[in-house]
């Protein structure tokens, strides 16, 4: 478990997505200045687009910025289910290059992981930022239980994403997805946690207690993890 896990608490979902936004910002600007460019990962849902809104009027040079998602679930661009879509609709307009890592649905989801890692391999790596969400049942990016729950925490360390079947399916988007590997999570250079909600916090809590043995994927993502992560916490 990371030794450095900081929490950060908010009175309101706002106050929190101004942080979190600020944080962003901060880490977009200091990777440009590095390198000249940045890489960084973006989570799907409701919680993140209230931070998104105010990132997006940040003034950064948004054509140096790469976007991916977390993860995606396998469906055609433009679907409401569609992270890539929501996050595009945010930060195309702004010049930044919002990477889809599902072109096209398809019925095979460990072809369309492979897929996915075949064109995360030309990244630049690590990320420069990783933001996560945290589920009630405690999944995060679409690391779910079933058949790929291990792959996806133990697998190759250079596999960068990979197609997933969570089990059972998640009832608001039944499908396969495609999501970033534990490994790919953890080298990130900042690692970003945002949620909202007494339940979550309790699922993070008791998951970082449970540790490498913890039920929640969240608690395997973050055990052994060896860099610095914020959790920025809103009551709702």
């Amino acid at each position: 478990m990371s030794e450095e896990i900081e929490w950060w608490d908010y009175d309101d979902a706002e106050e929190m997505a101004d942080a979190v936004a600020g944080d962003i910002g901060f880490i977009i600007e200091a990777a440009i200045d590095a390198r000249g460019a940045a890489v960084i990962a973006l989570s799907g849902g409701k919680t993140p687009i209230p931070i998104y809104e105010r990132l997006a009027k940040a003034k950064i040079d948004w054509k140096r910025v790469t976007i991916v998602p977390t993860d995606e679930r396998i469906v055609p661009l433009g679907d409401p289910l569609s992270n890539v879509t929501m996050i595009a609709k945010t930060f195309l307009p702004k010049g930044a290059r919002v990477m889809p890592i599902v072109p096209a649905a398809t019925a095979d989801y460990k072809a369309a992981g492979r897929s996915a890692d075949a064109l995360m391999q030309d990244l630049h790596w690590p990320l420069d930022l990783c933001l996560l969400g945290v589920g009630a049942d405690g999944h995060t990016a679409s690391i779910f239980p079933g058949p790929d729950f291990d792959e996806a925490l133990s697998g190759p360390n250079e596999r960068r994403a990979l197609g997933v079947m969570p089990e059972p399916l998640p009832k608001e988007a039944p499908v396969a997805r495609v999501t970033l590997s534990r490994a790919a999570i953890v080298s990130a250079r900042a690692l970003i946690i945002a949620v909202t909600g007494d339940a979550k916090k309790k699922v993070i809590e008791q998951a970082i207690k449970q540790g490498p043995s913890s039920a929640y994927p969240i608690g395997r993502v973050l055990a052994d993890a060896e860099l610095p992560v914020d959790i920025h916490w809103a009551a709702a």
